[in-house]
């Protein structure tokens, strides 16, 4: 199922360039919103699901956090895996399967099963990212690539207001059915799967198409200097794991910065149900910032990640600025009572949260050639979900348990800064590569 098409010739090649482009985009976009409907259907719905399926908070915890754990270390080898198939059906498969476990779901109130259930989703889940970013990145040039793939993140947002338009929906029709929610999810995203499966394309190669370095006429160099051009390796998963990753300077800088920022994210989405009633806001309006937070991120990450594309490639520099900005409006959120400019710093930490989460995974994948696209997006992953995650959750939940928000606000601070500092290097190293990768270039259109 998963082996790549074969050769055919394309007589409008540029025609039809343009078309699987648009095609590519428009599927890994709508496949990682049905993706996140799945991903937050149970947590969106938790307090239904204690009251009608007799959970308590901690039961409802451990099936959430068992989630995170099983998806940031099956992201690693799906990672590996995408690599080596056909991204296209991947990605479809993954979705198809999320849907089905998801269904099931709705269909017992057994907590074992359900955790289970939730496990085996996590590990379809983790099919998703890989399987998207490595088309973004095989289909469209370095300097649109910014563009596309902060279209492609704005999907992240996206997802979680049609998982609410889906379980709203649900309710509506079925009398509040608690069952058919899980059922509706499933079959949107079943759907979704199908309709995009039938518009995208695993590579250019295909469907006969040259590859993007030779159609658009600029080859990319990765970390170490080497042109990005084989997408097929004989080095095994081993090999290219130590030699792709663990031994990528640039790999582990990018990574443990998007660690950081993950830190910072989950830090100010998950509490705020919880924070911002200590600032006079009620308990029903702190549940409406949460989807604030997300949505109004949409346009600001557009924007900012497509500006490196006209700043000749500088996405370290965009994730430095607006890292720095974010430091300014993480003080602004702790510090003040004014519940306008709450509203207000909640709507910018948005788009300077997720714009540096957006460009940190391409460039992850720009650093390691093209057979470990897949590969470099699951390290990161697992870092991001197993870290990041987990110490912006347990930790500062503890932390403020124990000590207060002050001390929640700390762990926030040292991750933001951390991640000032790692970007300061990121810029060096950034600009490096690009001298490297520009030199490249005269050089193939001399020869030319």
């Amino acid at each position: 199922m998963f082996a790549t098409n074969g050769v055919k010739k394309v007589p409008n090649q540029k025609a039809e360039y343009h078309r699987r482009q648009i095609g590519v985009l428009l599927a890994t976009s709508f496949s990682y919103i049905g993706y996140y409907v799945i991903r937050l259907v149970f947590t969106t719905e938790q307090v239904r699901i204690m009251k009608v399926y007799g959970f308590d908070i901690g039961q409802v915890g451990l099936i959430l956090s068992t989630f995170g754990v099983g998806y940031g270390i099956a992201k690693i080898f799906m990672g590996a895996l995408v690599d080596r198939l056909n991204a296209r059906w991947f990605l479809a498969t993954g979705l198809y399967l999320s849907a089905f476990f998801n269904l099931l779901i709705g269909f017992t109130k057994d907590f074992k099963i359900i955790l289970l259930l939730m496990l085996l989703i996590a590990v379809t889940q983790s099919m998703g990212a890989p399987a998207c970013q490595r088309q973004i990145s095989l289909w469209f040039s370095k300097k649109k690539r910014g563009t596309t793939f902060s279209i492609w993140a704005s999907a992240h947002n996206a997802g979680a207001f049609f998982c609410v338009a889906s379980i709203q929906l649900a309710t509506f029709l079925f009398a509040g059915s608690l069952t058919m929610v899980f059922v509706v999810a499933s079959a949107f995203s079943a759907l979704i799967a199908t309709l995009m499966l039938l518009i995208n394309t695993d590579t250019p190669e295909s469907v006969g198409l040259p590859d993007i370095g030779t159609y658009s006429g600029y080859v990319e160099v990765d970390a170490k200097g080497r042109a990005c051009t084989e997408k097929k390796t004989e080095l095994s998963i081993r090999q290219v794991f130590l030699h792709s990753i663990l031994l990528n300077r640039v790999v582990w800088l990018v990574t443990l910065t998007s660690m950081s920022i993950y830190i910072v994210r989950y830090g100010i989405l998950s509490w705020i149900p919880s924070y911002l009633p200590t600032k006079g806001f009620s308990v029903t309006w702190a549940k409406w910032f949460v989807g604030i937070f997300e949505v109004s991120a949409v346009p600001g990450v557009i924007a900012l990640g497509a500006l490196p594309d006209y700043l000749d490639g500088r996405r370290a520099m965009i994730c430095l600025v607006s890292v720095l900005a974010m430091l300014g409006c993480l003080v602004m959120y702790f510090t003040t009572s004014n519940r306008v400019l709450l509203i207000a710093v909640l709507f910018l930490l948005g788009t300077l949260i997720y714009t540096p989460l957006s460009l940190v995974g391409l460039m992850v994948n720009e650093a390691v050639p093209n057979y470990a696209l897949g590969l470099s997006t699951g390290f990161m992953g697992f870092f991001q979900y197993i870290f990041g995650e987990t110490i912006a959750t347990a930790l500062i939940g503890l932390l403020v348990k124990s000590f207060g928000w002050q001390m929640g606000a700390n762990v926030i601070y040292l991750a933001g800064l951390i991640a000032l500092i790692l970007l300061l290097r990121l810029v060096v190293e950034e600009r490096h590569l690009r001298l490297i990768e520009k030199t490249t270039n005269q050089q193939l259109a001399r020869k030319k």
